[in-house]
């Protein structure tokens, strides 16, 4: 392998580290942003009082018209 031959590839090496680098201390020094909490149901009853709690919601009917053949 000649010398000319090396000096790119070391070169792309060296820029790609340079690269990853920058990325992360750009992704380091962002500032932390803080999830909004989402509003709770208040129309969803209450869970029974002997356990269990499955009921056939408007998610579960969709996902059971998916299924059929």
């Amino acid at each position: 392998m000649s010398e000319s031959q090396a000096k790119p590839r070391r070169r792309g090496f060296m820029l790609g580290a340079a690269v990853a680098g920058a990325a992360t201390a750009a992704v380091v020094t962002l500032p932390q942003t803080q999830a909004v909490p989402q509003a709770t149901d208040d129309k969803a009853p209450p869970p029974p009082a002997n356990g269990g709690g499955y009921r056939v919601s408007e998610h579960v009917k969709r996902y059971y018209k998916s299924t059929r053949i």
